[in-house]
């Protein structure tokens, strides 16, 4: 559907203006009274005017009022055009009244206007907000008896209550009409109302009639309430309240009026008392609240403000998502009431939106304050909705500027029984406290968890161990991981790799994942034992969260360790990884990355007798697919795998002229690069596993992180006894053009392979006619521009272009 921009907006309401003015003006009943609005309205539209011109109103709440003003002239248009003799003068009243009270939500929200625009709206609000009309004013109004214009019929007071309690549509129509002319006018006493039952007459009608007659009915009871307190306490009745609070389900108008009669009711104590207990009340006065009426909008907050002096409301009200009561409480109520309320919102089911509602509305500072200073039941009351609380992203900020921690920390190291109940949630909320970088003023904070580590329940000791890995894991954390290897944080922490908990097993993993990344030497504490362990959580966990953590610490260990490539490989790591890898279709980031990485130091080029046995187990397969389907860095260790195995394809390679090939391989094994006949688990050759495409497409696309990998692989299908072979394999897979986009935006490592192969490729005067013009402007301005030790190298392939001569200054 489409949204009507704020100019468009402006223009439909000028209209809608001009139109109530213009059938105000032409209206045969009430021309006095229909005259006087008719002036209001027409000054509607200079102010549109200025407000149409100042593009620094277009905000929600411009907009909002704007629309609601809209609102209230389409129900001046219907009022004028279905006046007649029994119209209401103090309907009239309201209706200007209501559009005065729309003009001020438009001056509310105009704080950045100028201050002309501003008077001319607040000076127009004023007048008709103080606007009176009296009934004397006209003739066609001032009447002494009732008359109906279509049937020229009188109708007496007892015929009036007649037709409320039986008559059908238009007669109940019509004697509602003639009733609110007779409260307008003074002509009916409580006792009368009293006698004749009209409020239960009323309310028994509004549970059976139709749309427009609920609506006239609500605005009689209203006028009724505003008469007398007796009118009052008789709608305050219990069975009466169920049916008003109906209403509130109904349409806009209906439920505009029934809010504004029950909170016209809310100053009576038992309507307070009883209205908060009707099934659903508060859930949609809550709605009502959060709603687009900013008239029902104001009567429903009004309304749930005088219930909230009843605790269980006010809870009521925290269920249904309106929380300025609850927290009013927790900042001013009694001991006992603020209790309660930390009570019901530790056990409240939260969206991040209403946490973060709740630490906005200032929900978290008395909480922390009935931490510090209450009594055991305030103490755990209040930890407990903290803990709630913390799992937003906002709240967590709030928490850690509260000062809490500090405390949080002492009761960790508390030995009192009774303070024993408190350590949980407060682990709890410690372990969202250090997701804070800002956790890291608090100097020696790791220190002091990693010490509780083996005092505490298991519980406990998650939350410390999550809470630890968080801290370490900050960008500008390197001293505190280098403390906690210092102080024995992995030796620590090793042994709960071997626990039951499958929740500590994977947070100990990832915290020994995340001390592991820049701490390399550390891989002489990852004895075999503890290297199996990990080999078999890989293998046999059903969480993927932690076979994902497992992968991440196995990857971190350094290539160079010899020793942990052979306990691996004894483990059966390599069969595993490769299982996983081809049974599920939609691996993690993360463990992608770490497969990857796991899979370097099981293709290193100086051990041909490793690199046979991982091809053998299917690991090229594997590393095409993470080159397809991985993240920048997957792609990357992919790529420094697939170039170790691709340094010795040419030497293992079959030659066609071999004589020691006792069954002459299939055509389909030649390699036109190689020269020779290759295989995936024998010669590890690219060209034959389809490596070369999805390296391309890397190159050519916009991550710039595995450019150098790639580029090392594809280089190795430039050797100088194949060179000539490659540079057609890359001309023929569109490779050229992906180099020419690394040379444009790589960084200078890549540049400079780049430029190498580059320089390969237009030895051939084929690609050079078919290439060298669109690589031409590139390198042109690499060498003017680019880093200065390429300038010799992309001189050496201008000069190839014959864009430079050989004896240049570049050179």
């Amino acid at each position: 559907m489409h949204k009507r921009t704020f100019t468009e907006l402006i223009s439909e309401l000028q209209a809608s203006a001009d139109e109530v003015a213009s059938l105000a003006k032409d209206s045969e009943i009430g021309r006095e009274i229909f005259s006087e609005l008719a002036s209001f309205v027409e000054k509607f539209n200079p102010i549109l005017n200025d407000l149409k011109g100042n593009t620094c109103l277009i905000t929600p709440p411009i907009r909002k009022g704007i629309e609601s003003l809209e609102t209230e002239l389409q129900r001046a248009r219907s009022l004028i055009r279905s006046s007649n003799s029994t119209s209401s003068v103090k309907l009239i009243e309201e209706m200007t009244h209501g559009l005065g009270r729309c003009l001020g939500l438009v001056l509310f929200a105009s704080l950045d206007t100028s201050v002309d625009i501003k008077e001319k709206i607040g000076a127009l609000h004023k007048e008709m907000m103080n606007a009176r009309f009296s009934s004397s004013s006209t003739s066609e109004l001032d009447v002494e008896a009732i008359e109906i214009e279509d049937d020229n019929i009188t109708l007496d007071v007892d015929d009036v209550v007649l037709q409320l309690k039986y008559g059908k549509d238009e007669e109940l129509k019509i004697a509602l009409s003639n009733l609110n002319v007779l409260i307008r006018d003074k002509m009916v006493k409580d006792d009368w109302v009293n006698e004749e039952g009209i409020i239960p007459i009323l309310l028994n009608r509004l549970g059976s009639s139709k749309q427009n007659d609920r609506l006239s009915i609500i605005q009689v009871l209203r006028s009724l309430a505003s008469e007398s307190t007796d009118n009052k306490e008789k709608l305050a009745d219990s069975g009466s309240l169920p049916i008003l609070v109906k209403s509130l389900t109904r349409d806009v108008e209906e439920r505009r009026e029934a809010v504004g009669l029950l909170s016209d009711l809310s100053d009576l104590p038992a309507v307070r008392r009883r209205i908060g207990r009707i099934q659903g009340c508060i859930v949609m006065l809550v709605a009502m609240v959060k709603g687009e009426d900013p008239f029902a909008s104001h009567d429903a907050a009004k309304l749930l403000n005088a219930l909230s002096n009843n605790t269980q409301n006010a809870l009521n009200m925290a269920e249904a998502g309106y929380f300025k009561p609850l927290v009013h409480y927790l900042l001013e109520g009694s001991e006992m009431s603020k209790i309660l309320m930390a009570t019901a919102l530790s056990r409240m089911e939260l969206t991040d939106q209403t946490r973060a509602s709740l630490g906005e509305d200032g929900a978290i500072e008395p909480l922390v304050k009935m931490f510090n200073t209450g009594k055991l039941e305030a103490k755990l009351s209040s930890l407990s909705a903290l803990q709630n609380l913390s799992s937003s992203s906002e709240n967590i900020q709030r928490l850690v500027n509260s000062g809490i921690v500090a405390s949080l920390l002492q009761l960790l190291f508390s030995v009192t029984s009774v303070l024993m109940n408190l350590r949980e949630p407060a682990s709890a909320i410690l372990a969202k406290v250090a997701q804070s970088e800002s956790i890291l003023v608090n100097k020696d904070i790791a220190q002091q968890m990693l010490s509780l580590l083996t005092l505490s329940s298991p519980v406990i000791q998650y939350h410390l161990i999550e809470a630890l890995n968080s801290i370490a894991s900050h960008s500008n954390a390197s001293k505190v991981r280098a403390k906690l290897k210092e102080n024995g944080a992995i030796q620590l922490l090793l042994p709960f790799l071997s626990v039951a908990n499958t929740k500590i097993r994977t947070a100990a993993l990832n915290l020994l994942n995340t001390l592991s990344k820049d701490l390399p030497g550390e891989s002489e504490h990852l004895g075999e034992t503890h290297l199996n362990t990990i080999v078999s959580i890989i293998s046999t966990s059903v969480t993927e969260s932690e076979k994902d953590a497992a992968m991440g610490l196995l990857s971190n260990i350094p290539v160079s360790d010899k020793k942990a490539t052979d306990i691996l490989k004894k483990a059966n790591l390599i069969p595993i990884l490769v299982t996983i890898s081809s049974r599920s279709s939609n691996l993690t980031a993360t463990m992608g990355e770490s497969i990857a990485g796991i899979l370097i130091r099981f293709t290193v080029s100086n051990d041909k007798k490793l690199q046979l046995y991982s091809a053998e187990n299917g690991v090229l397969p594997v590393l095409v697919k993470l080159l397809s389907d991985g993240s920048s860095v997957a792609k990357c260790r992919a790529g420094i795998s697939l170039a170790q195995l691709s340094q010795n394809t040419l030497s293992l390679r079959k030659s066609r002229k071999s004589k020691w090939l006792c069954v002459p391989p299939s055509i389909d094994s030649f390699c036109e690069v190689h020269d020779g006949y290759c295989f995936v688990k024998s010669t590890f050759c690219l060209v034959k596993v389809g490596a070369v495409p999805p390296m391309v497409e890397t190159l050519a696309g916009n991550a710039r992180e595995a450019d150098e990998a790639i580029l090392t692989a594809l280089s190795t299908l430039l050797q100088d006894e194949i060179w000539e072979n490659g540079s057609n394999l890359l001309a023929k897979v569109n490779g050229v053009q992906a180099i020419v986009k690394v040379i444009e935006s790589g960084n200078a490592k890549a540049q400079e392979k780049a430029l190498w192969i580059l320089e390969r490729v237009f030895s051939v005067e084929a690609h050079r006619l078919q290439f060298g013009e669109s690589a031409q402007m590139v390198l042109i301005d690499l060498a003017q521009k680019g880093d200065p030790k390429l300038k010799s190298a992309s001189a050496k392939v201008l000069a190839q272009l014959e864009l430079l001569q050989a004896q240049s200054s570049y050179f």
